[in-house]
C-alpha cells in the first residue's frame, strides 16, 4: 500500500465542443484545463461515479478528446487528445492505466478536432488481430485551416500522412469510419463554409469525393453510423439551429451506360429529393455511391453543438444492430433523441431534456451510453448532466453526476466541527461544498452536495466560522458572511447519514431560513423563510421552455442523493447574512480565529496604508481592530491553534505575528514580532504559512524555492533579529503549505508542501533532531496531484475518514488540496507506512 492515496476528485469538463467522449468501454474522456480525465459514470449503486486517472501531457487547455473507433466494435483501449498547444497526443491502456503512446506535432496553431479508427483488416478474414495487423488513422483539425492526417502501419511509428487545407476557413469537427462492406475509410469534415467535405482513402491518401450543402451557417458536428440496411449515415449540425441526416447508398453502374451524377428521386407526387454520386476505387473496380438528404429535424431554438447516434448493440445471436437513434445538444439548454416513426417514415422527437431557467448558457456536446439507457451532457458551466432511462416508469431520470470547478480554485477550508465537508471557492465565482454520500450496501464517495454561493466576482478566498458559516472576499471591496439554511441541514443529514435533530439543536442551527435565492441582476442571495415557498413554487411552475433566462426562485428540496446541476444552482444556495464595508481594494486573504469570534480580512494593496489587516466581531460585524504591519497585498493569514497568535504573510517579502491582548474594548490584537524587507530570510514573495499543532512553531513558503520553519519564543525574543529554525530548500516555488493539526509521534510535525508546477511532497520534521533534517515521506507527481500551482493544502483535523470524527480509523489522516488547473482533491495518508 502506498503511503498516499487519492479518495476524491473534483474537477469540471472544459467549455469546448467536443471536450467529451463516452466509449463502448463505458468511459468517459474529458479535458480538464490542461489534463484529460478518465471518468466511470454511475452505474447502480455498487459502482458509484469517480474520476478514476488524470493524464498530463498538454501544456494547455485541452480542446477535444475521441476514443479510437476499430471495425469490430470492440471495447476501445485507445483515445486522441488535441490542445490549444498545437499537439495531438495519442494515449493507450497499459496495465488497466491509461499512458501517453505518442505526441503528434505539425500543427501552427490550436487543435479543435480530432477522430481515429483502427483498420485490422486480417481480423476480418481469420478473426485474428495483433498490432502488426492494425492500420490506425487519426485526423485532426486546426485553427490553422488544415486537416492533418497520421498514420500508423504494422506496429510503426506514427507518420504525418497529409495535409488537408481550406484555405482562409477551417474544419470546426471531422469524423472518420469504414465504408460498409469495404476496408475504405471515409472522411467528412464540417467546416465555416457551411459545407460538408467528404474525402475518401485512395492509394495512401485522402482524396475529395464530394462536398454535400445545405447548412446555412457553420456545421458543428457530424457523426456517422451505419443501418440495419447496410446505408451509410451521416448527422451534421450547426448554427443554422438544423439538423440534417444523409443517408450513402450504394448504386450499381447500367451495362454500357455511365452512372449519372445528378438524378431527382420521387419520394411521392409533391416531395422531390436530389441525389448526387460519387465514385472510389476498390482493387481497381470503381464503385459508387449516392448521397442524399434523409431528412431536415427542427427543434432546437439555438445553436447545435453536437449530434451522436446511438452506438451499435449485440443482439442474443452475437450480430452488431444498429438502433436509429440520434441525439442532439443545443445552447437552448435541451438535448433531443430523435427516432424514425415507421409508420409515417419521417424522424420526430422521441425524448427532451434539460434545464428549465436558471442563469446558465446551454451544453457543448451530448452522448450516448454503451447500452442506448444512458444520455450525458456536459455545458457551459463544465458540469455533466446524466439522464439513464427507467424501465418501470418508462421516463429519462436524472442520476448522480461528478463535476467541479471550471476555471482557478483559489481556497478551501474544513467543516470545523467534525471536517464532515470540505468548502472551496474559485474564480469561476462559485463556492461548493463536498461531502462524502453515505448509504448502506454503497461504496462510500465524495460529491458537490450543494453550491452555498455563485457570485458576479471571482471568487479569492474563504474561512469557515463555524459549522454552519463562512466568509468569503472576492474581487470586490467587500467581504460577505452566509449562513447555511435549514434545507440545507435537512438534505446534508440525510445524505451524509448525519442525525438531523442533534444538527438543529445545535446553537448555530437556531432560527434557520428555509432557504436563498438571488433576485434578478442581484449579485446578494436573499434569505427565502417558509411563508415565501409557496409563492416561489407558483411562479416556478410557470417557467416556459422558451423563455430562456426567466428569474429562478427557491424550491425546497428532499433529496439522499447528491443533487442535479440544476438544482445546485437554485435550490441550495446559502443565505447571506452580512456585507463587511471597510476595505478599499479587492478582498484577497481572510481567516477566523478557532472559536468563531474573531474575523480577519485584508484586500490587495500598493501602499502600506491599504495592506492594514481588519478585525470583526462575529457577533455583532463591527470593526474591532486595524492592523498595520505589511507594505504590500497580505497573500494569506493563519490564526493559531489556539486563537493567541495572528499570523501574516506578504507580497512584500515579509511576516507578521500578532498576539491577543483585553483591552477596554474588548479582544484586540498587537504586533509581537516582525521582519522588514531588510531582516527578511526570504527573497521572493511569501505564498502560504501555517501552524504547528501545539503552536510552538509556524511556517512560511515562498517563490524562493524555500519552506522556513520559525519557533514563535525565538522570534519574539526582541533582543534578537528574528531567524529561521530550520530551512528546506526545493527545486520549484512553493505556492502552499500546511501543517497537521494532530500529533503524528512524539514532537514530530507531519509538513505538506505544494509546488507552483503542481506537485505536493509530504515531509517529516523533528525539532530535537541535532540537524533538524527534513524526510520526505512522499511526493505526488502531476497526474496524481496537480498540473497547475496547487493554491492551497489543508489537513482534516481529525484521523480517520470523513464523515468520521471519532478517530476510529486512527491510522489514516486525509489532506485537501486545490490548485489553478481547476481541481479540488483529498487524500488518504496511511500514517502507519510513513
Amino acid at each position: 500500500m502506498e503511503v498516499l492515496d487519492t479518495c476524491y476528485v473534483s474537477t469540471a469538463c472544459n467549455r469546448t465542443c467536443h471536450a467529451a467522449n463516452w466509449g463502448q468501454n463505458n468511459l468517459i474522456c474529458y479535458g480538464s484545463c490542461n489534463a484529460v480525465c478518465i471518468y466511470k459514470p454511475e452505474v447502480g449503486n455498487n459502482s458509484p461515479c469517480e474520476i478514476t486517472q488524470t493524464l498530463c501531457g498538454h501544456t494547455d487547455r485541452v480542446n477535444c478528446v475521441n476514443w479510437i473507433k476499430n471495425t469490430a466494435n470492440c471495447e476501445e483501449t485507445e483515445f486522441v487528445s488535441g490542445s490549444v498547444d498545437k499537439s495531438v497526443i495519442v494515449w493507450k491502456k497499459e496495465n488497466d492505466k491509461f499512458v501517453e503512446k505518442v505526441c503528434l506535432k505539425g500543427h501552427s496553431l490550436s487543435v479543435n478536432a480530432v477522430c481515429g479508427i483502427h483498420l485490422d483488416k486480417e481480423s476480418q478474414s481469420n478473426n485474428k488481430s495483433n498490432v502488426e495487423n492494425i492500420d490506425t488513422i487519426i485526423a485532426s483539425s486546426s485553427t490553422d485551416s488544415t486537416v492533418k492526417i497520421w498514420r500508423q502501419s504494422h506496429g510503426e511509428d506514427f507518420k504525418e500522412l497529409q495535409t488537408i487545407s481550406f484555405g482562409s476557413g477551417f474544419s470546426l469537427d471531422v469524423v472518420l469510419t469504414v465504408i460498409p462492406n469495404t476496408q475504405v475509410p471515409i472522411l467528412a469534415c464540417g467546416a465555416d463554409d457551411q459545407k460538408i467535405h467528404i474525402f475518401t482513402f485512395q492509394e495512401d491518401t485522402f482524396v475529395k469525393s464530394i462536398v454535400i450543402t445545405g447548412h446555412e451557417d457553420w456545421v458543428r458536428g457530424l457523426d456517422f453510423s451505419v443501418d440495419n440496411n447496410g446505408d451509410l449515415l451521416l448527422a451534421s449540425c450547426g448554427q443554422d439551429n438544423m439538423i440534417r441526416i444523409w443517408r450513402f447508398s450504394r448504386r450499381e453502374s447500367s451495362s454500357g451506360q455511365p452512372v449519372q451524377s445528378v438524378k431527382d428521386l420521387t419520394l411521392n407526387e409533391d416531395i422531390k429529393m436530389q441525389e448526387n454520386t460519387f465514385t472510389f476505387d476498390i482493387n481497381g473496380q470503381l464503385c459508387y455511391y449516392a448521397v442524399i438528404l434523409e431528412s431536415v429535424l427542427s427543434g432546437h431554438d439555438n445553436w447545435i453543438y453536437s449530434v451522436k447516434w446511438q452506438k451499435p448493440f449485440k443482439s442474443e445471436t452475437g450480430e452488431l444492430n444498429q438502433s436509429m437513434s440520434l441525439l442532439s445538444a443545443s445552447m437552448d439548454k435541451t438535448m433531443i433523441v430523435w427516432k424514425p416513426d415507421p409508420e409515417a417514415h419521417v424522424w420526430v422527437e422521441q425524448v427532451r431534456v434539460g434545464e428549465v431557467g436558471g442563469n446558465t448558457l446551454g451544453f457543448y456536446g451530448g452522448m450516448f451510453g454503451p447500452d442506448g439507457q444512458s444520455i450525458m451532457a456536459h455545458g457551459y458551466h463544465g458540469a455533466f448532466h446524466h439522464w439513464s432511462f427507467n424501465d418501470k416508469t418508462k421516463q429519462w431520470d436524472p442520476s448522480v453526476t461528478g463535476g467541479g470547478h471550471f476555471n482557478s480554485v483559489e481556497d478551501i477550508d474544513w467543516d470545523k466541527d467534525g471536517g464532515q465537508f470540505l468548502l472551496s471557492t474559485s474564480t469561476d465565482q462559485t463556492t461548493r461544498l463536498h461531502a462524502p454520500w453515505v448509504v448502506k450496501d454503497r461504496p462510500v464517495k465524495w460529491y458537490e452536495i450543494a453550491r452555498p454561493q455563485v457570485h458576479g466576482y471571482d471568487l479569492q478566498c474563504l474561512t469557515m466560522i463555524n459549522r454552519y458559516q463562512f466568509a468569503s472576499g472576492a474581487d470586490e471591496k467587500v467581504p460577505r458572511v452566509f449562513g447555511a439554511p435549514k434545507n440545507f441541514l435537512e438534505n446534508f443529514c440525510r445524505i451524509c447519514g448525519e442525525n438531523l435533530q442533534n444538527e438543529l439543536n445545535k446553537k448555530e442551527a437556531e432560527s434557520l431560513p428555509e432557504g436563498a435565492s438571488v433576485p434578478a441582476l442581484g449579485l446578494s442571495n436573499k434569505a427565502v423563510f417558509s411563508g415565501d415557498v409557496s409563492s416561489n413554487i407558483q411562479e416556478n411552475t410557470e417557467a416556459k421552455w422558451n423563455e430562456q433566462y426567466p428569474e429562478v426562485f427557491f424550491n425546497p428540496l428532499s433529496i439522499s442523493a447528491p443533487p442535479s446541476e440544476e438544482n445546485l444552482l437554485q435550490n441550495t444556495l446559502w443565505p447571506e447574512t452580512q456585507k463587511l464595508y471597510g476595505h478599499g481594494y479587492e478582498i484577497f486573504s481572510i481567516a477566523s480565529n478557532p472559536s468563531g469570534t474573531i474575523l480577519a480580512t485584508a484586500c490587495k494593496a500598493t501602499k502600506a496604508e491599504y495592506a492594514n489587516i481588519l478585525l470583526w466581531d462575529t457577533t455583532t460585524y463591527k470593526q474591532v481592530g486595524s492592523l498595520e504591519g505589511s507594505t504590500l497585498t497580505v497573500t494569506q493569514l493563519a490564526f493559531s491553534h489556539n486563537g493567541q497568535y495572528l499570523l501574516a504573510v506578504s507580497r512584500d517579502r515579509t511576516w507578521s505575528l500578532y498576539s491577543q491582548t483585553t483591552g477596554d474594548s474588548g479582544c484586540m490584537f498587537e504586533k509581537v514580532a516582525y521582519v522588514d524587507k531588510k531582516t527578511t530570510s526570504h527573497s521572493r514573495i511569501i505564498w502560504s504559512c501555517s501552524w504547528t499543532w501545539n503552536d510552538e512553531y509556524f511556517i512560511t513558503s515562498s517563490r524562493d524555492k524555500k519552506v522556513m520553519i520559525w519557533c514563535v519564543k525565538d522570534v519574539c525574543d526582541k533582543n534578537k533579529v528574528p531567524k529561521p529554525t530550520s530551512i528546506l530548500d526545493l527545486t520549484d516555488s512553493v505556492t502552499a503549505v500546511d501543517i497537521a493539526s494532530k500529533c503524528f509521534n512524539y514532537n514530530t510535525y507531519l509538513i505538506s508542501v505544494g509546488l507552483e508546477s503542481g506537485c505536493i511532497l509530504l515531509y517529516k520534521w523533528n525539532p530535537t533532531d541535532v540537524d533538524k533534517s527534513w524526510t520526505r515521506c512522499a511526493a505526488l507527481n502531476k497526474s496524481e496531484a496537480h498540473h497547475l500551482a496547487v493554491k492551497r493544502l489543508k489537513f482534516r483535523q481529525y484521523l480517520g475518514l470523513a464523515p468520521d470524527k471519532k478517530g476510529d480509523n486512527s491510522s489514516i489522516l486525509q489532506l485537501a488540496s486545490c490548485s489553478a488547473d481547476h481541481g479540488v482533491k483529498i487524500y488518504n495518508i496511511h500514517l502507519d507506512k510513513l
